[in-house]
């Protein structure tokens, strides 16, 4: 696959940020490319390709998922859903658990779409899956169908293919 000059550009804006927000946690700094319009509009647009027409509405997951599903959303011409943090929505119709690499945490959505909707799921960063496959859960849950799943970064070798599912991604390390 070829990558385009604004992708190549927009990766070398990701920072690596060792021992955040444990000791042997590897974050992945996106914040310099989310202030880079050319960047956030070449991985916005990267992050739609393979699922544009066929989805209704996107969904990101708190908290940077919230700002590229934002984008990603506008650049389709659909809504945005919030999968928040337990206890951040007001009325809250479903919640699903799951584990973290450094923890457990609690997401949660409101039903206040139709019936089958197909939800373009996004995040920032693919790790070990577990907040991609909760977020895949709790659509599910409401009734909802996911339509894909697209984050910008994936984090080869820490099985998250394995616990998420079919997952597209704009950059590997």
């Amino acid at each position: 696959m070829t990558i385009s000059p604004a992708l190549v550009r927009a990766e070398s804006l990701i920072r690596s940020i060792p021992d955040h927000p444990e000791p042997g946690i590897l974050f992945r700094d996106i914040t310099p490319l989310l202030a880079d319009r050319e960047a956030l509009q070449a991985t916005t647009e990267a992050l739609v390709a393979p699922f544009r027409g066929s989805f209704d509405v996107v969904a990101g997951i708190e908290a940077r998922g919230f700002i590229l599903a934002g984008a990603a959303a506008i650049e389709a011409g659909t809504g945005f859903v919030p999968i928040r943090k337990a206890g951040k929505l007001p009325l809250p119709a479903a919640s699903v658990d799951y584990a973290l690499e450094y923890g457990t945490a609690t997401i949660e959505m409101h039903d206040d779409l139709p019936a089958g909707s197909r939800i373009l799921l996004i995040d920032d960063v693919l790790a070990t899956g577990g907040t991609l496959a909760a977020g895949r859960r709790i659509v599910e849950q409401l009734g909802y169908r996911v339509a894909g799943i697209s984050v910008l970064f994936e984090i080869d070798g820490l099985g998250g293919r394995d616990v998420a599912g079919d997952v597209h991604t704009v950059f590997r390390s």
